[in-house]
């Protein structure tokens, strides 16, 4: 079970497979690791202390990250355009993304899977979005 309190920086961050990311309980509503289930892997160099780690599974994110690729998510990075992120929806859906657009009023995301369709999301469909900053390839 993640701590309530904050961890150091740069000591480990929780870790779980982006499989499981959308299992309930998993985040709370700011997008913070919570529940079971979750291991840790160190990264001395990530000063948000709600920062975590995702492991890629399988090649559905193909060419872009490869099976077992870690990613490190930090909700507390600001959001810029092209940024790689990571968005909660209403529905309880964990998807992985490149963030095209961000106004008040929608999310404009491109899927990083050649095969799948941009979408745009209501603000209000959206719990939490988290641009990832680092990835292990």
């Amino acid at each position: 079970m993640i701590s309530e309190e904050l961890r150091p920086p740069g000591k480990s961050v929780p870790l779980i497979s982006f499989t499981e990311a959308g299992a309930s309980g998993r985040f709370d509503d700011n997008g913070f690791p919570s529940g079971d289930g979750w291991d840790a892997i160190p990264f001395p160099a990530i000063e948000d202390t709600h920062a975590y780690a995702l492991e890629i599974v399988g090649d559905s994110l193909l060419p872009t990250y490869r099976d077992s690729t870690h990613i490190i998510v930090s909700p507390a990075a600001p959001l810029r355009r092209g940024d790689r992120v990571i968005v909660k929806t209403r529905s309880g859906e964990v998807m992985l993304r490149e963030l095209k657009r961000k106004t008040a009023k929608t999310l404009e995301l491109k899927s990083l899977n050649r095969e799948a369709a941009e979408s745009m999301l209501a603000a209000e469909d959206v719990v939490w979005v988290a641009r990832i900053v680092w990835a292990s390839q």
